[in-house]
């Protein structure tokens, strides 16, 4: 099967603008989260999913240089923009992961997409973030693209829109959600490893220094360098988190 990873990503972050190509050890934070993908076995390909407003250009040609597929299209309309990208690459699975988690495990990513197949005749709809467990920065979400289809057909209002999936996860009636809890090793929903803030960026720097010679460590490895040092963890431990509020509400299997 077609199996399709899209990253949306834009230079327009109202809390850390120009973010994604920001350079943490001379790679951009996206070419880390590349860098990751590349990483998984159950993905055909991986393409990046950004806007056509000009200052989206330098994500494109960063894209060229790399020889990544990139889609442009509606920066607000996120929904329009991921269903594009997929439906570009002829995907028949698609997989969600957000730009700004450079840090995404590629085994949690293997993960879901085996979890989703197992289950392929039952689910619309397989993340681990209906419910938070692991940390926030290990988002995955696996969908149909029959469903996401159906989304981007039936969905009309444009705040539900710009937050992509969402239409599919405020209707568990329609789709069939399920949700994957991490085991409790990695069952630590309160670390933060996300990129919203300057904050968080330090964060992510301190953790690509510790592993610059072991690029492949695991949410395992992470966690006990955190664990080990608490300054760091709670950096950015206060950071306000937009999106608790679309976490915890649904329905789910």
């Amino acid at each position: 099967m077609n199996i399709v990873c899209v990253v949306p990503v834009r230079m327009g972050s109202s809390r850390l603008p120009g973010k994604i190509l920001m350079p943490v050890n001379e790679t951009p934070l996206l070419g880390h989260l590349l860098n990751r993908l590349a990483l998984c076995h159950n993905l055909s390909s991986v393409i990046i999913a950004t806007s056509t407003d000009k200052k989206d250009k330098a994500i494109a040609n960063y894209c060229k240089e790399r020889n990544i597929p990139c889609f442009q299209g509606s920066e607000e309309n996120v929904l329009n923009r991921l269903t594009n990208a997929l439906n570009y690459m002829h995907a028949e699975i698609g997989v969600l992961v957000f730009g700004d988690c450079p840090l995404v495990d590629p085994a949690i990513v293997d993960e879901l997409v085996n979890r989703y197949l197992e289950n392929l005749n039952h689910v619309d709809f397989l993340s681990n973030d209906l419910k938070t467990s692991y940390p926030p920065g290990m988002e995955v979400e696996v969908f149909s693209m029959k469903s996401l289809n159906d989304a981007e057909e039936k969905c009309n209002d444009p705040a539900i829109r710009e937050h992509g999936t969402l239409y599919i996860r405020q209707n568990p009636e329609r789709y069939r959600l399920h949700n994957i809890e991490a085991p409790h090793p990695l069952n630590r929903p309160e670390l933060e490893l996300e990129v919203d803030t300057e904050e968080d960026m330090i964060v992510i720097k301190h953790i690509f220094d510790h592993f610059s010679e072991k690029l492949d460590m695991s949410l395992e490895d992470i966690i006990h360098f955190m664990d080990n040092n608490p300054r760091i963890k709670k950096m950015n431990i206060n950071v306000p988190r937009r999106w608790k509020a679309f976490r915890n509400e649904h329905k789910t299997e």
